[in-house]
């Protein structure tokens, strides 16, 4: 009898252990799915906060064309309508989207994983299984910066490079020590354009910093010598194959660009591009870094290549002119050192360059 009454008694407490178990599982089940809902809604709340933050600032911009009067305000309104109604549908699209997504993963019986909610972009990812059939990520964080609606001021690289010579005191080109063909110049650097007008491209300020190598070629077996402060062309006493001399400077160029150009304007920006001919005047200033020669020739039956890295009394400031024209990206262009390339006691000499220019923005 005692037997019996102890499986009983665990029978029924089985049962009771398997009824709390049951009753806390389906209340663990409730409040994990009302826990998913709650965190659903919180991700379509900050899928509509996001787009009405974005556009809050479009309505900004545009308020701030219309009170510079780039723009009437009928104008503005419009523009006001179009973006409003861009946003709502990105609200319906995005939030669809979400939806869709849970959909496919309960569908395929995977995980819905929602405890990332600290992001607010969306990504996508095809594959070939289940398990990344689509991939969408919801990100709410730090919010992307908006797009600048003007850019009045870029930035890029310059090229150019040509013929170098110089011309000398009281006599003209032609008389000038060195060769034309042999003689070049090079300039590297980078530059600055920032429109001056304000709802106009065709008025350009360019300025940067520009490395400027100027070569010099000499003819005749002629060839630099430098003693103390004086510097002079002399003949080399054997024969010379080849005298090459090169200064480089370090300058600060400016120059005023008038031209052509195409204006591209959209809903949430506009840009200025140069499309066409233009026409640059303006400047350079800077220092002089160094200056070498180099000789080629033969000593004793030996091939010799003599470099020779001195002041060679060069002018340490260096200043002067210059001037292009050309189509697009590319021109042609001109400078002239105001400057003297040496100074008291050297050569009296201005350097000319010519060649062309490439502008990389």
């Amino acid at each position: 009898m005692q037997t019996i009454i102890k499986y009983t008694l665990a029978i029924l407490l089985s049962f009771y252990v398997m009824n709390v178990s049951a009753q806390e599982t389906e209340t663990e089940t409730k409040e994990s799915k009302e826990s998913k809902e709650s965190k659903i809604e919180k991700l379509k709340e900050k899928i509509k906060a996001g787009e009405k933050e974005a556009l809050r600032v479009e309505v900004e911009q545009i308020n701030e064309r219309v009170s510079k009067k780039e723009i009437t305000y009928e104008e503005g309104e419009e523009l006001k309508q179009k973006v409003a109604k861009k946003r709502a549908l990105n609200i319906e699209n995005r939030i669809s989207i979400l939806e869709n997504k849970i959909e496919i993963l309960k569908r395929n019986n995977l995980p819905v994983n929602l405890d990332d909610t600290k992001r607010a972009a969306f990504s996508f990812a095809f594959g070939n299984n289940d398990a990344n059939l689509i991939g969408l990520t919801i990100n709410n964080g730090k919010e992307s910066k908006p797009v600048q609606y003007d850019f009045r001021t870029v930035s890029g690289l310059v090229v150019s490079a040509g013929l170098n010579n110089a011309i000398m005191d009281g006599a003209s080109l032609s008389d000038s020590p060195y060769k034309i063909g042999g003689s070049g110049y090079f300039e590297l650097g980078f530059q600055w354009r920032t429109r001056v007008l304000k709802n106009s491209n065709a008025v350009r300020l360019r300025y940067g910093l520009s490395f400027q190598w100027n070569k010099y070629d000499l003819k005749d077996n002629q060839f630099f010598v430098q003693n103390g402060n004086n510097t002079t062309i002399e003949t080399f006493p054997t024969d010379l194959r080849q005298a090459k001399f090169r200064t480089t400077n370090l300058v600060v160029p400016i120059y005023f660009e008038f031209g052509q150009f195409t204006k591209v304007e959209k809903e949430d920006r506009v840009r200025y591009y140069n499309r066409g001919l233009k026409f640059g005047i303006g400047g350079y200033a800077g220092l002089n870094i160094g200056a070498r020669q180099k000789l080629w020739y033969k000593e004793d039956g030996d091939r010799v290549k003599q470099k020779i890295k001195r002041d060679y009394n060069v002018n340490p400031f260096v200043y002067g002119v210059g001037a292009y024209i050309g189509l697009d990206d590319v021109s042609l262009f001109a400078k002239y050192d105001l400057s003297e390339t040496f100074k008291s006691g050297g050569p009296k000499q201005h350097n000319l360059s010519l060649g062309l220019r490439l502008e990389i923005e």
